[in-house]
C-alpha cells in the first residue's frame, strides 16, 4: 500500500507565501511513489506522480493560471518545484478544488501537497479557513489600498514604489522581536518606504490601545523621527506595560526620550482626532484580512515578520521588487 501525499490545509496560507509549512492532516489524493521507511534521504529532485487528465474536470481556473499564481507566491525560492495535480469540479457551481504537489530541487524534503478551493470570481481562493487573493497579481489590490490608506509614520523614501507596511501592537512580544528584522530591512533597502501601522489587539493586550494612542500623538507632535525613538523605547520597556502604573511610567518615559512635552501628548490623546486616526489604522488592518501581529506587507504581499529568518525576508523583498518592476 502506497502512502498518500500529505496535504497542507490549515497551514495553507503560510505554505503559499512563506517557506513550506506542512500540516498534519491527511487526505486521499493520487498517491505518491512508494518510499521504503528505511530509504536514505533523497539527493535528487523528486519525481512527481504522473498527472492524470481525468483529474482536470473544472473549466476554471486553468492550469496556467494556477502556475502563474504559484510562481508569484513561491518564485522567490529558487529551490522550490511544484506540479498542479488536479483541478476538480465540486458540488458548488463555480468552485473548483485545486491540488498541488511540491518539493525542492535537491530532494531534501518528501513530496508534499497543498489543496485550496478556487472561487467563481477568479480572484480569490479558500485555503483552510483563510480567503486569499488569487491570480497572476494577487497582491495588487492590497498594494493599492496601502498606498492610499497606510498613513502611519515612516522611515526611508517618500516614494511608495516599494512600500513595506508593518502592522504591530506595542504590547505584543513577537512585535518586539520583529524590530531587529525591520531595522535590517531599513538598512538594506534605503529606497523603501517603511511604514508603521498600529493594530492593537486589546482583547489580549490591555495596554496596547493606550500605547498606540500615545504613539499617534508623538508622531503628530514630533514627526516620524520622534515616533521611532518613542517606539524603540516602548518596545525596550515592554514588560512595564503589563500593569496600569507600569504602562503610565513606560509611556511617559518614552515620550521624554522622544524629546516631547508630555502634557501636549496627553492632551492630544484625549482628542477625537487621535481616536479617529487609531480607528482608521485598525479598520485598514481588518479590511486587508490581517489577523495577527506583527505582519509585514511588502507591496501588498503579507509576510509574518516574526520568526521568519531575515535572509528569507530579504529574498522576498528582492523578488517583489522584480515582480513590480521597482527601480533600485
Amino acid at each position: 500500500m502506497r502512502p498518500s501525499i500529505r496535504l497542507a490545509s490549515v497551514a495553507a496560507l503560510a505554505a503559499l507565501f512563506m517557506p513550506v509549512v506542512i500540516a498534519a492532516a491527511q487526505e486521499q489524493v493520487p498517491a505518491a511513489p512508494a518510499q521504503a521507511p528505511t530509504a536514505p534521504a533523497p539527493t535528487a529532485a523528486p519525481v512527481f506522480p504522473k498527472v492524470d487528465p481525468a483529474n482536470f474536470t473544472a473549466a476554471a481556473p486553468t492550469r496556467e493560471a494556477v502556475n502563474a499564481f504559484l510562481q508569484t507566491s513561491w518564485g522567490y525560492d529558487d529551490s522550490r518545484i511544484w506540479q498542479v495535480q488536479a483541478i476538480l469540479k465540486t458540488q458548488v457551481e463555480g468552485i473548483s478544488k485545486v491540488i498541488v504537489y511540491f518539493g525542492d530541487k535537491a530532494g531534501k524534503q518528501k513530496i508534499s501537497g497543498l489543496q485550496f478551493f478556487a472561487l467563481a470570481d477568479g480572484k480569490h481562493i479558500i485555503a483552510g479557513d483563510e480567503i486569499i487573493p488569487f491570480g497572476e497579481k494577487p497582491f495588487a489590490d492590497a498594494r493599492a489600498q496601502l498606498q492610499e490608506r497606510a498613513n502611519g509614520p515612516y522611515r526611508g523614501s517618500a516614494s511608495k514604489d516599494l512600500e513595506l507596511v508593518e502592522f504591530a501592537d506595542f504590547q505584543c512580544p513577537h512585535c518586539k522581536e520583529a524590530q531587529a528584522n525591520m531595522d535590517k530591512l531599513a538598512a538594506d533597502f534605503p529606497k523603501a518606504r517603511i511604514v508603521f501601522q498600529n493594530y492593537p489587539l486589546a482583547r489580549i493586550h490591555p495596554a496596547s490601545v493606550q500605547a498606540a494612542s500615545y504613539s499617534i500623538c508623538v508622531a503628530k507632535e514630533g514627526g516620524s523621527n520622534a515616533f521611532f525613538t518613542f517606539a524603540s523605547a516602548v518596545f525596550e520597556g515592554q514588560d512595564g506595560l503589563n500593569t496600569a502604573d507600569g504602562a503610565t511610567l513606560t509611556l511617559n518615559s518614552a515620550v521624554a526620550k522622544a524629546g516631547l512635552d508630555l502634557a501636549k501628548i496627553k492632551a492630544c490623546v484625549a482628542t477625537p482626532e487621535a481616536t479617529a486616526t487609531l480607528a482608521a489604522s485598525v479598520k485598514l488592518a481588518e479590511d486587508l484580512g490581517i489577523n495577527q501581529t506583527p505582519l509585514l506587507l511588502i507591496n501588498g504581499r503579507q509576510v509574518p515578520v516574526a520568526g521568519t529568518p531575515y535572509e528569507t525576508l530579504k529574498q522576498i523583498v528582492e523578488y517583489q521588487i522584480k515582480l513590480d518592476g521597482v527601480a533600485q
